[in-house]
Formats: C-alpha cells, sequence, structure tokens
C-alpha cells in the first residue's frame, strides 16, 4: 500500500522520524525551512565553511556527527526539500513556497516537527539595534562563525542563557556579564529534579564555572530595567535587590527559554490545551504523538520544549504512530522503550521549569511605554488601556482591537507577553485569556502568491480580509 509520509522540520525530532520511515520502506518527504538539515541544536554552516564539529558542537560534537551523520546517509532514499516554509495546512495538503514559488504537498500522515523559538519578556529599550535574541546569537555563531558584538551581555533565564554565553566566551568573544532574572537559590531547589538527567545537569554546572573562572560576571535574581543607547544599544541598566548596576556593552543577547512552535498545529485544526510546565498552549496529543486530528503527528519541542534528546525519541515514535494507523503493525516493545525513556526527559523538564521560573512580577512592573509587540509598535500602556476602556478578557479581542500579533512576526515575540498583560490588566489567570489563533500564511509572501492563493480557494474565505 502506497501512502505519502510527510515530515515538518529536519531538527533532531524530524530525522528520527524520517529515520524510522525509512527503515519501513517508505520514502518521505522532508520539508525544511532551514538551507541545511540539523535543525538549531545542530544547525549547520554553509557548505563551503569548512568547520570542525567539535568547534561547532562543543560536548554535542559526538552526538550531532552521529545524527548527522545517519541522516545524511538517508537522503538518496527520501525527498529532502530544504529552503521551503510550510505557509499553511489544508486537510491532506500542505501549501509550501521555495524559491519564490508556490506549490501544494498532498500526505496521507502528516509529522510536524516545527521545533521551537525563544520566548522574549520586553524591557525598555529592547528594539534597539544590537538587540537580540539568544537564538538568533547562537546562530550567528553557529552559522556565520560571527559575534553579535565585541562586548556582549546575556540576559533572561533559561539552560540556552549560560550555554550561550560559554559558547561566545569559548570562541574569544568577551561576555561582559550573565544576567540571569531566576534566582540561584532557585537552582538549588530544583536540583534534586534535575537529577533525572545528572549528566546533563553537570554540563550546566561545568559552564558557569568556566564562566566564572574566566572572570565574566554571573549575576542571579535580578531585574533587567533598560538597554542603553541612542543609535545603538550601549549598555545594560538592571537592578538586584535596591541596587542598580549599568553594564557597558555593545550588544545583548536576551531570552526567558523556549516557546514551541504550534501555529502549523493550529492551521492543521489540532485541539489545543494550557499546559501549566510551558505557561502556554500546546497541540494536545497521545503518547505517541497523534493529535486529535487523524493523520497529524505532533513531535519534538513544536510539541513541548523537552530538548534534542527528547525530540529525537518523540520523532520515532510518532513515526511508528503514522505507520501503525497507514501502512502496517509496528513494535510495541521498541513503541513502548521509547514512550519509557521519554519520562527521564520530562522530570528534568519539572526541574528545569524550577531552576529557571519566569520573573513574576514581570507585568505588573511593565512601563506603560515600553513597546510590546514591536511590529505593530504597540506599548503595554495601550494594551492595558484597552482593557480597561473595552473590559476584554481575551486575547483574540484585543488583537482585533490594538492589532497586537497582526505584524510580520505574527504574534510569535509579542504574544506571550501580551497574554501576560492582558491576564494582568483583566485580573484573571494566565490560561483564561486564551490564545492567540494561528493564521496563513503563518509568515510573510510575495503579494502575487496571496492573490493566486485566493483566487484558487487556497485561503478559506474566513482568513480573508477583502
Amino acid at each position: 500500500m502506497t501512502k505519502q509520509f510527510v515530515i515538518v522540520g529536519a531538527g533532531p525530532a524530524g530525522m528520527r522520524a524520517a529515520e524510522q520511515l525509512v527503515a519501513a520502506g517508505q520514502r518521505p518527504i522532508v520539508i525544511d525551512e532551514a538551507q541545511r538539515f540539523g535543525g538549531q541544536i545542530y544547525r549547520q554552516p554553509p557548505a563551503e565553511f569548512k568547520r570542525a564539529r567539535a568547534d561547532l558542537y562543543g560536548f554535542e560534537a559526538h552526538r550531532a556527527s552521529a545524527v548527522l551523520d545517519r541522516f545524511e546517509a538517508l537522503l538518496p532514499q527520501i525527498d529532502y526539500r530544504p529552503n521551503t516554509l510550510v505557509w499553511q495546512v489544508e486537510p491532506g495538503v500542505l501549501q509550501t513556497l521555495n524559491a519564490g514559488r508556490s506549490s501544494a504537498v498532498p500526505f496521507d500522515a502528516l509529522i510536524l516537527a516545527a521545533g521551537a523559538t525563544d520566548r522574549v519578556l520586553p524591557f525598555p529599550g529592547w528594539t534597539l539595534p544590537g538587540v537580540v535574541t539568544l537564538g538568533a546569537a547562537q546562530v550567528a555563531l553557529k552559522y556565520q562563525a560571527c559575534l553579535i558584538g565585541p562586548r556582549v551581555v546575556f540576559a533572561g533565564t533559561g539552560p540556552l542563557l549560560y550555554l550561550v554565553a560559554w559558547q561566545y566566551a569559548s570562541h574569544g568573544g568577551q561576555v561582559a556579564a550573565v544576567l540571569d532574572t531566576a534566582p540561584f537559590a532557585a537552582k538549588l531547589r530544583a536540583l534534586p529534579k534535575m537529577l533525572a538527567r545528572s549528566s546533563v545537569a553537570a554540563k550546566g554546572a561545568y559552564f558557569l564555572a568556566r564562566l566564572r573562572l574566566a572572570g565574566v560576571p554571573v549575576h542571579g535574581g535580578v531585574t533587567l530595567l533598560r538597554a542603553e543607547g541612542e543609535r545603538r544599544v550601549s549598555g545594560l541598566r538592571w537592578r538586584r535587590g535596591r541596587t542598580e548596576h549599568l553594564v557597558p556593552c555593545d550588544a545583548i543577547g536576551v531570552g526567558h527559554g523556549l516557546r514551541s512552535e504550534t501555529q502549523l498545529a493550529d492551521l492543521a485544526g489540532c485541539a489545543f490545551a494550557f499546559d501549566p510546565l510551558d505557561q502556554a498552549w500546546l497541540p494536545t496529543r497521545d503518547a505517541a504523538g497523534r493529535s486529535s486530528v487523524r493523520g497529524v503527528y505532533l513531535a519534538g519541542d513544536g510539541a513541548a520544549v523537552l530538548g534534542a534528546d527528547a525530540a529525537e525519541l518523540s520523532g520515532a515514535r510518532a513515526a511508528l504512530a503514522a505507520l501503525q494507523d497507514t501502512v502496517q503493525p509496528t513494535s510495541m516493545d521498541e513503541a513502548a522503550r521509547l514512550e519509557r525513556e521519554s519520562l527521564v526527559h520530562v522530570a528534568f523538564r519539572h526541574g528545569m521549569e524550577t531552576a529557571f521560573a519566569l520573573p513574576q512580577r514581570w507585568a505588573a512592573e511593565a512601563p506603560d511605554d515600553l513597546i510590546v509587540c514591536r511590529c505593530e509598535e504597540i506599548t503595554a500602556g495601550e494594551l492595558r488601556a484597552c482593557v480597561r476602556d473595552t473590559g476584554t478578557r481575551e486575547i483574540n479581542r484585543l488583537k482585533a482591537l490594538t492589532r497586537i500579533g497582526m505584524g510580520r512576526c505574527q504574534g510569535r515575540m509579542c504574544a506571550p507577553a501580551a497574554a501576560r498583560l492582558l491576564a494582568e490588566a483583566a485580573g484573571c489567570a494566565l490560561p483564561d485569556v486564551g490564545r492567540l489563533r494561528g493564521q496563513a500564511p503563518v509568515k510573510p509572501l510575495p503579494i502575487h502568491l496571496l492573490r493566486d492563493a485566493v483566487a484558487a480557494d487556497v485561503v478559506p474565505p474566513e482568513e480573508r480580509d477583502d
């Protein structure tokens, strides 16, 4: 029986899903927005850049080589489509963009392995040139072998904060400071749960120790006040307790953990539920990765942020479920093993959330003139005024009234912050404000493609702006 399997994303989850499908005799289509496979964690530089993997991936060089080499060996047996954006999901069909041309890709089984992106809680001055996300700082280093500035401050919270700071320091960058909004005492409280993956916890301790040995100031329990500068960032002002400090710098890398990329799952019609651990709305799935929509499977950090190793397990498990549901029985022993190994990563993630908790008073303390949506230049004060004047308590209503989340990023950057501000202003719990619904196209397209899509009835009538 011939069935068409399509995987979106070629990070750890997508690569392992492809491997599982090929082993079962299938030839999946793997659609990848990046130029080369690997995802963010195993991001590869352009082919003409000859860089050693030990230089790129550090401790993870051996694991990265194994994963990348296995997938490269699969290329003759799969239909790999890099530089391709999926901008719409319809029943049984994806709409994609490659080299300026849109095309439809039918599927019988779809595995969404879209990964995650930075979660940012804005602070005054965060729109200045020189302020980028932690993920962007890492991309610059891995993909182009360059630093975002000669003197860099890394700020926010989450394990990526220390990893990227260490990567910059080990590549000759001057790290002016590491500013963690979570207190160090939280790391100690989280230690018992983080010992579920003691080797990973040990790496984090190593990064911190190496930074301190290198003379990098590392501070916990801080509040980010504002990025200083006029035409470009020149420093970061922060507070701990009642004392304010200023760190001169040329660039800032900021992030507060990761958030799952869920827009394609939303367009596919998947049901969502609020996840207290992620503090976000995530598409629901069973232990095998099956979503609420028949034929659509979820894997990797796009389903729940658990890290690269867990993403591999979930990718393989989702592929087994897709095979089971479409063409052939699969090994239940192997499926049970994958699910059992995944539980360790869930326990570890609970510890990480304790260690790197988000600033609880961020929404209450955000000044009225703080830009929350940089695409539309909407401030915290405008959002609060809308809540006060209209009584809105739902995020999509707030979007309709203020244009929050209507810009190029479609809410990727502003939605988590806007939801917190709305909940605080309305005096309700974060789950009560709902989530921004995904809209096609999920990323900007050439206008002639949208015109053609509407003419061909690809964009549903209710999503058109006639």
